[in-house]
C-alpha cells in the first residue's frame, strides 16, 4: 500500500502540485495521466522512493515494483535472464547450480563431494524461492515481451535502449510486488507484447499506478484514475473506470466553465454597482462591502483548466547539400559472438524517406547509430556526401548531455544563437523563465523529447535520424510531431513502432534488417510496423 499525505511536488523551484492526498492499495488499478511536464515522472519517482518531496509525506507497506522511464540499471556485466531473476534473488542461486553442476563431474571426489554438498543448499535455496517453477515463470514472461532466448543470454552492456527496458519491465513483473509502479511500460512493445501487458495487468491480483499515453491500455485495465493539472497545481482523483473518466472529466469542465460565467456576471453586476455607489461619501463603506463580496466570489470558484499549452514544432529548412548525402557500404556489427546484421548498403538521396523495420534485436537502432557516427560498424564505411548535415534524435536521449542545464544543451547544440534567441526556440517548446535553468537530468521523458527536439529544429540538417520520435509524447504533442515529419523538405530515416509516424512520413523505400535486404515501399509493409 502507498499513502500519500499532504504532498508538496516541485521540479527545481516550480510548483507542480501541492496539498495532495491519496492512497493506492492492493486492486487499485491507477491511471496517472496528465500533459507532459505536470510531474507525472516526477510523483512516481517519489512514490517509489526514488526522490523526496518537497513538503508531505508518502508511506509504503508491502513490495513496491517501479519501473522508471530510464531503466538503464544493475551491473552492465550482468547477463539479462540474471537480472530478471534478481527481482526474486533467485540470480546467485541459479549461478551457483550451474557451477557445481559442472564440479559435480570432477575426476577428483573431493572436489565432486563439496559440489554435491554446494548444489544441495543452493537446491534448497531455489525451491524456497518458488523453486524450478519460477525460473520458467521469468522466462515465460521474458518471451511474452518479445525477449527472445538468446537475448537473455547476453550482458546487459550489449543490449539496445529497447532491449534494455524490456528486460526490467520483465523484472519487475516477475519481482510479485503487491504494488507496480510503470512510468510508460509499453515503450518498445510491438503489438503482440502490449496485448499480453494489458492482459497482465487486468489479472494483477495487488494494485498498480501506470503512465500511460496507450488509450487501449488504461481502458482495458484501469478502475481509477488520476489526472495532475499543471495549470491549477492540482490532482483530480476519479473513482472509475478509463471510459466513464473521459466523460466526467468533459462534464466537468462545462460545469467549471459555466460556474466561471455565472460568477463572472454576478460579480461584474456587483463591481458596476459599487463604482457607482463609491462616488457618494455616505454609501462608500455599502460600495467596498460590494467589492470584496464580488473578490470573494471569484476566488472561490474552483479554477477551470487552462487550454493546455503544445509546442509548436517545425523541423528545419535543411542545408543545401549533393544528390546523395549519406551512403552506407558493406555495413556490419556484432556483440562478441552474436552477429546483429551483415553486408547493409544503403544510399540516401536528397529528400528520401526510409523506414527501418525489423523485430526487437534486430538492430534498428545500431544502425541509426552508425549512420549518426555515434557508433562505428566492424566491417564496411558510412560516406558522407556533399554537404551532408545529419540531425540524430536517440530514443534514450544519449544525446543530451544531462550534467548541463536546459539552456546549455541548446547553445551546445546550436552555438550560433545568441543567448535570446536560444531562449526564444525554448519557449516555443515550452521551455519558459526559470525552466531554461532546469538541470536536464530533472526532465521527465516528454520534456527530454521536447528539448531533443527543439535541437533538431535548429540544426539545419538536411538527413534526419529519427529513433522511436513519438514516444513519451502526449497525443497533442504527438500529433505536432507527426505535422513536423510531414512538412520536412530533407530526407528523414526513421525506427518507429508507431503506425501513425509511419502514415505520416509517407515513406519511398523500406530496409528490413538484420538481412538488410531493400524494398520500395508498399502498404502490404505497413502491418508490419506495430509487429516491428
Amino acid at each position: 500500500m502507498i499513502t500519500a499525505h499532504q504532498l508538496e511536488v516541485r521540479a527545481g523551484a516550480r510548483l507542480l502540485m501541492e496539498d495532495v492526498s491519496f492512497r493506492v492499495a492492493a486492486g487499485d488499478k491507477v491511471g496517472l495521466v496528465g500533459r507532459n511536464g505536470a510531474g507525472k515522472t516526477t510523483l512516481t519517482k517519489i512514490l517509489s522512493g526514488e526522490a523526496l518531496p518537497a513538503g508531505g509525506s508518502v508511506t509504503r507497506s508491502g513490495d513496491i515494483g517501479y519501473l522508471p522511464q530510464d531503466p538503464r540499471t544493475g551491473d552492465p556485466e550482468v547477463l539479462a535472464r540474471d537480472r530478471i531473476l534478481s527481482a526474486r534473488g533467485l540470480d546467485d542461486v541459479v549461478r551457483r547450480l550451474r557451477a557445481a553442476e559442472e564440479q559435480m563431474g570432477s575426476d577428483d571426489s573431493a572436489v565432486a563431494e563439496k559440489a554435491m554438498r554446494r548444489y544441495s543448499r543452493a537446491d534448497d535455496e531455489m525451491h524456497a524461492g518458488g523453486g524450478y517453477a519460477a525460473e520458467s515463470e521469468a522466462a515465460t514472461i521474458a518471451a511474452s515481451l518479445g525477449i527472445a532466448d538468446r537475448i537473455l543470454g547476453q550482458p546487459l552492456r550489449t543490449l539496445s535502449g529497447g532491449q534494455r527496458r524490456r528486460v526490467e519491465l520483465a523484472r519487475i513483473l516477475f519481482s510479485g510486488a503487491e504494488i507496480l509502479i510503470l512510468d510508460e511500460p509499453t515503450n518498445h512493445l510491438d503489438a503482440d507484447s502490449i496485448v499480453w501487458l494489458r492482459e497482465f495487468l487486468k489479472a494483477h491480483k495487488g494494485g498498480f499506478i501506470v503512465i500511460s499515453h496507450d488509450n487501449e491500455l488504461l481502458e482495458a485495465t484501469v478502475n481509477k484514475v488520476m489526472h495532475l493539472d499543471a495549470n491549477r497545481t492540482a490532482m483530480d482523483i476519479y473513482n472509475m473506470s478509463w471510459k466513464n473518466y473521459l466523460t466526467q472529466r468533459e462534464t466537468d469542465e462545462v460545469r467549471r466553465r459555466r460556474e466561471r460565467m455565472n460568477a463572472e456576471n454576478k460579480a461584474k453586476t456587483l463591481t458596476d454597482q459599487a463604482n457607482k455607489m463609491r462616488a457618494k461619501a455616505s454609501k462608500a463603506q455599502a460600495a467596498q462591502s460590494m467589492l470584496k463580496r464580488a473578490e470573494k466570489m471569484m476566488s472561490s470558484l474552483e479554477g477551470e483548466r487552462a487550454t493546455d499549452k503544445v509546442a509548436r514544432i517545425k523541423f528545419p529548412a535543411p542545408a543545401p547539400c549533393g544528390k546523395t548525402p549519406i551512403t552506407a557500404r558493406e555495413l556490419s556489427k556484432t556483440y562478441g559472438s552474436l552477429e546483429v546484421f551483415t553486408g547493409v548498403d544503403l544510399a540516401i538521396d536528397k529528400g528520401s524517406r526510409v523506414v527501418i523495420l525489423g523485430l526487437n534485436g534486430a538492430g534498428k537502432t545500431t544502425m541509426l547509430r552508425i549512420l549518426a557516427g555515434v557508433d562505428q560498424p566492424d566491417t564496411g564505411e558510412v560516406i558522407p556526401g556533399y554537404g551532408l548535415k545529419v540531425g540524430y534524435y536517440a530514443q534514450e536521449h544519449e544525446t543530451l548531455d544531462t550534467s548541463r542545464t536546459v539552456l546549455e544543451n541548446m547553445q551546445s547544440a546550436a552555438p550560433q544563437l545568441t543567448d535570446v534567441e536560444a531562449r526564444s526556440v525554448l519557449g516555443s517548446f515550452l521551455f519558459s523563465g526559470d525552466d531554461a535553468h532546469k538541470s536536464a537530468a530533472v526532465l521527465s521523458g516528454g520534456e527530454k523529447t521536447r528539448l531533443a527536439l527543439a535541437s533538431l529544429v535548429v540544426s539545419s540538417a538536411n538527413v534526419l535520424l529519427l529513433d522511436e520520435p513519438t514516444n513519451n509524447l502526449d497525443p497533442a504533442s504527438r500529433e505536432e510531431v507527426l505535422a513536423a515529419i510531414r512538412t520536412y523538405e530533407g530526407a528523414i530515416i526513421l525506427v518507429t513502432h508507431d503506425e501513425g509516424a509511419v502514415l505520416a512520413l509517407e515513406p519511398d523505400r523500406v530496409l528490413l534488417l538484420p538481412d538488410g535486404d531493400e524494398d520500395l515501399w508498399n502498404d502490404g509493409y505497413a502491418d508490419l510496423v506495430s509487429l516491428a
